[in-house]
């Protein structure tokens, strides 16, 4: 029986009274995603992203380009989203790989590990067997630490592979998780 639907009502642990609710997100939605995007993006802490990049450019990274994008909303307000795509294409497309999101104004709330833990969920209902983070950036302590303990392994390392604003050269990770059981 499955965790979450891709349109589920959640109750948060860490604040009962709230529900969440996770759904696919529709074009209109990038009006709401783009201020979150455009924040994250244009610090230079935590994505490959080029930090001027466009609303047009956002939307094509967050909403054309992945397999299914999906928003975390509680009373119509979006307070996170994220995407999921194959990671490679051919004998890899086996193996998925997502992007995160939580506005600033809704950090520790434990929407980052809702929407992993959908994610998950949803990756294996669409057949892949395994989800990997191509690029962590190692200065994401809260990311990196999350991550670990959703089941992800750090199965690589990449030397100052990311230039971070104010750190300079930070080392990025390769995350990986199995999915499923065999």
């Amino acid at each position: 029986m499955p965790l979450y639907s891709s349109h589920t009502i959640l109750n948060f642990q860490q604040t009962p009274n709230l529900a969440m609710n996770i759904r696919l997100a529709t074009p209109d939605d990038f009006e709401s995603i783009w201020p979150i995007f455009h924040t994250i993006v244009s610090k230079g802490e935590t994505y490959a992203f080029d930090c001027n990049t466009t609303k047009e450019k956002g939307f094509h990274i967050w909403m054309d380009t992945p397999l299914k994008t999906y928003v975390v909303e509680h009373d119509n307000e979006i307070l996170g989203t994220y995407y999921l795509k194959a990671n490679q294409a051919g004998p890899g497309n086996h193996v998925c790989n997502c992007g995160y999101m939580v506005s600033p104004l809704a950090r520790g709330r434990g929407i980052a590990t809702l929407m992993c833990e959908h994610s998950q969920q949803q990756a294996v209902e669409l057949g892949f067997k395994a989800m990997q983070f191509n690029f962590v950036v190692s200065s994401n302590t809260a990311a990196v630490q999350l991550w670990q303990k959703l089941g992800f392994e750090t199965v690589g390392q990449i030397p100052k592979a990311y230039n971070h604003s104010s750190l300079g050269f930070v080392d990025a990770l390769v995350m990986y998780k199995w999915l499923v059981k065999n």
